[in-house]
Formats: structure tokens, C-alpha cells, sequence
């Protein structure tokens, strides 16, 4: 019965074109606005990719769509992890969220992924992820392998990475060591496979249509937008947002979720603001006003409250930058040529909104349904296809690792690595002259640079990798990797 059903699957799959909507878009950008108006009309059901909001609570914090907004078009994957479940994974998310794809390929449903967490995409459109171990049911129940992964990371970076190490020194080299996730991730894999998480990410990159961040498009020629705008506009957009979410209750629904949840942790001393729903920007922001005692005074209060505004406000800010960066490097600037087409749709002018938002967008959808090539061309940058290989490489100057060759390129440049090298440079004695030297001759010149010297004979620039502790040898104390996807 298996092969029949999976030729029905591919027969329903190839009635929906395109085979999905995805929305990309830092926040603020109106996301979920775009989403149900292309569900409505298209006949769509929306599936959220934002992490923070499968859990039940703090609706205001997490920017829910409301009530009325899901009355006009049906939406999955929202509100239903309990919100004391700390370990949901993006493989639990992707397992579910395969399943109503095709539960609406069935219906004849169009699906649409919208949502802020950009690595819960790229996990539906390829082949990015591996299931090890028993992974969470749909409402996160805890499983041994969870388990061992939260003792793991316990153990702290140096000692993660020192096992990493022993037993998987290829993706040891790929992984900074403060870096306790992603390690103790490969560490388990190890362990409940027995085989080292390289091998297996080497395996799905080398399946057809793979490429150097993972395996294949699932989905081909999926119809992509990504809402973008100069982030002066996004900026005040969101602190407007801020004061807004103060207005319909913010502090209240903190204050509650606080007592009810976090409360006796905080006293126990064992609250944790890296994992699960307690992780969400705006909680931790309002840690001092909430934990603040009894007898502290209103004004105290006051401000401890606008304090936590103001973090929230830069937070905000700061994660929608980190999210264009996301879409930037891996979507525009994917390698190879498995990259799906992304059409840009600037939301910078509000007031234009369905001049240069919605119509462009139900336009291009029009015509990719009609397996026409759209008037308007997809957006790519400049260096896209440039591969950032995983090096490894240490500044014994800054006392720093570096992952990433354009890391390292950014950090050779950086105004604090410059500073130790001139630190280093006023630091060294001068040259004595030679005592052989004999008597009537001139001895020659010292050279000058803006670099310290190695030995004395070898000139390093400030930016060079042997100013910093690196072999002169290219290559030799660095390992080439492409990036990893966990």
C-alpha cells in the first residue's frame, strides 16, 4: 500500500502550483498581513515558523495574530506546546509541520509559511535536518534524548568541546567552543548513532541536488517573498509596536506568566532564560521590574519599567537585523544552484501598501500558477554563490576563535584587534645594534611597519594571519569547512 499512496502524495503535490507560499521578512514587516490576504484569496491555509509562538502564553510578547485575524484564515502550528516544555526542537516542528503540508496537498489546500524563525523554514524547503533518537511528540513531551542533550549541555563549552573532539575532530574544527548547542547536538547524534554527526552531514550534501549547506530542495520552485524595507522605517515601526504592546497590556501578561511560571525559579535560583518560551524578547528584558522587591519605591519601579522598555525596543531592533542577515546569507547568497527564486516586496511606505505589496505579489503568484515566468526578477546579491568555509583560526593577540573565513577577515579588520596589535608593537623592546659590527661602517636601516615582526626577519602587516599567532604557511592551522547545518 506504501507505493500507491506515496504516487497519490506526488499527484496532489503536482495539482498545487506552486507548491507552497513562503514569506520571509524581518519583524515588523507585515508578514502575516501579506499571508492571509494571499489566503483568502488562493484559497490557503497559513502554517507559523516562529518558534516562540507554538507555545501557549504571552500572546502580546510574541506577536500573535489575533482572534479575528485567524477567523479570516485558517492558521497551524500556533499555541499548543505547553509552556513549561523547554525542549521543542526545530525537528519536532519540521515532523509536524511536513504532516499538514500534506494534509493540505489532500484538501487541495495551498500552503503558506510565514514566520520570523528563519531556520524553521529552510528546514521544510531542504534537506537540512536529521532525525536521531526520540524526538518530541506534537505538545513536547520530554524524551531520553532531550534529556541527555540538556545534561550535555550543562557540562559547559570547553569540556563539550573537548569530547566533540576525541570523537568527531572534523566537526569539532567547525564549532566554536562556546558554541553548546550545536555541540552537544553532535555529540548525541554520535552517541545514539554511533557514527559522527561529519559523516552524516557529508552524506546529505552529497545526495542529488545537494549542496554545500545540505541536501536538496523538498519542495521544487516553491514561490518566495521577502518583505524588506530601509531599517530607519523598521526601526520606529517597531518601537512604535513596543508602546503599543504596553498599551493593550503587556506588563500585565508578563506579570501573570511571571507569578505563574518563573517565579519560584527565580527564588530557587534555577531560571532559565536560553531555552523554551522563557527565551522570548520581552521576558528576560523585564527580569529586574518583575523580581524587584516589595518595599522598592514607585519611582524605583518606574524605572525599572522604562528600563525594560528601552531594552525591549533595542532587542527588538537588534533581532531584526540578525533576521535579514539570515535571509541574506542563506537564501540570496546560497551557493550552488539549488536556491529557490526569492521576489522582493518593499514595505518601507505603508500608505502604498497594496500598490507595491499586495498586487505585485498576487501578480507574480498569478503567473507562477499559470507556469508563466513573472515580469518582475527575483532578487540575488552581489557574492552570492561565495562559499564562507568553516576555518578555524586563533588571535593569540585578542585571546579569541574564529569559525568562518569571513569572520576571520572581519576580525583581522576590527578596531579592538588593531588595538592589541599596536599594544604588541609598543610592547616589544627595540633591536639592539649587532657587537660585531665593525667600526667606520654604517649598520643598515631598521625596517619600519605597522605591523609586529616575527623573528627578525619576517614583517607582518597588522592584518595578517601570522600577527595573530597563525603558521605562516597558509592553511596549515586552519580547518576548511563549509558551514554545518544541525
Amino acid at each position: 500500500m506504501a507505493a500507491p499512496v506515496r504516487s497519490l502524495q506526488c499527484a496532489l503535490k503536482k495539482s498545487i502550483v506552486p507548491p507552497l507560499v513562503v514569506i520571509l521578512g524581518a519583524t515588523g514587516t507585515g508578514k502575516s498581513k501579506l499571508a492571509i490576504e494571499i489566503g483568502k484569496r488562493r484559497q490557503g491555509e497559513i502554517i507559523s515558523a516562529d518558534s516562540m509562538q507554538v507555545y501557549r502564553g504571552l500572546d502580546i510578547i510574541t506577536n500573535k495574530v489575533t482572534a479575528e485575524e485567524r477567523a479570516q484564515c485558517t492558521h497551524h502550528m500556533i499555541s499548543f506546546v505547553d509552556p513549561l516544555v523547554s525542549s521543542y526542537t526545530v525537528v519536532d516542528f519540521r515532523n509536524r509541520a511536513l504532516a499538514l503540508i500534506e494534509d493540505l496537498y489532500s484538501r487541495e489546500k495551498l500552503p503558506i509559511i510565514v514566520g520570523g524563525t528563519n531556520y524553521y523554514i529552510e528546514s521544510l524547503l531542504w534537506r537540512v535536518l536529521m532525525d536521531v533518537g526520540q524526538e518530541n511528540e506534537g505538545e513536547g513531551k520530554k524524551g531520553g534524548s532531550i534529556d541527555r542533550k540538556a545534561e550535555l549541555e550543562k557540562l559547559g563549552g570547553a569540556e563539550l568541546h573537548r569530547r566533540l573532539t576525541e570523537v568527531d575532530p572534523e566537526m569539532a574544527s567547525m564549532l566554536h567552543p562556546h558554541d553548546t548547542r550545536k555541540i552537544a547536538r553532535s555529540l548525541q547524534v554520535h552517541a545514539e548513532t554511533g557514527v559522527p554527526h561529519s559523516h552524516w552531514l557529508e552524506e546529505q550534501r552529497g545526495q542529488e541536488g545537494g549542496d554545500v549547506l545540505g541536501g536538496p530542495l523538498r519542495y521544487p520552485d516553491p514561490c518566495i517573498f521577502w518583505l524588506h524595507a530601509d531599517m530607519e522605517s523598521i526601526d520606529k515601526r517597531l518601537d512604535r509596536r513596543v508602546d503599543d504592546m504596553m498599551l493593550a497590556g503587556l506588563l500585565d501578561e508578563l506579570r501573570d506568566f511571571h507569578l505563574r511560571f518563573n517565579q519560584q525559579k527565580v527564588q530557587d535560583q534555577s531560571q532559565d532564560y536560553q531555552h523554551g518560551i522563557f527565551q522570548s524578547i520581552g521576558f528576560k528584558e523585564f527580569h529586574e521590574y518583575l523580581t524587584c522587591p516589595d518595599e522598592t519605591t514607585q519611582e524605583a519601579r518606574e524605572t525599572l519599567r522604562n528600563q525594560g522598555v528601552e531594552n525591549l525596543k533595542m532587542a527588538t531592533r537588534r533581532y531584526a537585523r540578525k533576521q535579514n542577515k539570515w535571509v541574506r546569507n542563506r537564501f540570496l547568497k546560497r551557493p550552488g544552484d539549488n536556491v529557490p527564486a526569492v521576489y522582493g516586496l518593499d514595505v518601507t511606505d505603508l500608505s502604498q501598501w497594496e500598490e507595491t505589496v499586495l498586487s505585485p505579489a498576487l501578480l507574480i503568484l498569478d503567473r507562477l500558477t499559470k507556469g508563466e515566468r513573472p515580469t518582475v526578477e527575483p532578487m540575488r546579491v552581489e557574492g552570492a554563490g561565495k562559499r564562507n568555509k568553516r576555518s578555524r583560526h586563533t588571535c593569540e593577540l585578542c585571546d579569541k576563535v574564529i569559525i568562518g573565513d569571513l569572520e576571520w577577515t572581519a576580525h583581522l579588520k576590527s578596531k579592538k584587534h588593531h588595538y592589541h596589535v599596536r599594544k604588541r608593537r609598543k610592547s616589544e623592546p627595540e633591536p639592539e645594534p649587532a657587537s660585531d659590527q665593525p667600526q667606520g661602517t654604517t649598520p643598515p636601516p631598521t625596517p619600519t611597519t605597522d605591523g609586529p615582526t616575527l623573528g627578525n626577519s619576517t614583517t607582518l602587516a597588522p592584518g595578517s594571519a601570522e600577527a595573530c599567532g597563525e603558521p605562516v604557511s597558509p592553511g596549515t592551522s586552519s580547518t576548511e569547512k563549509e558551514a554545518p547545518v544541525l
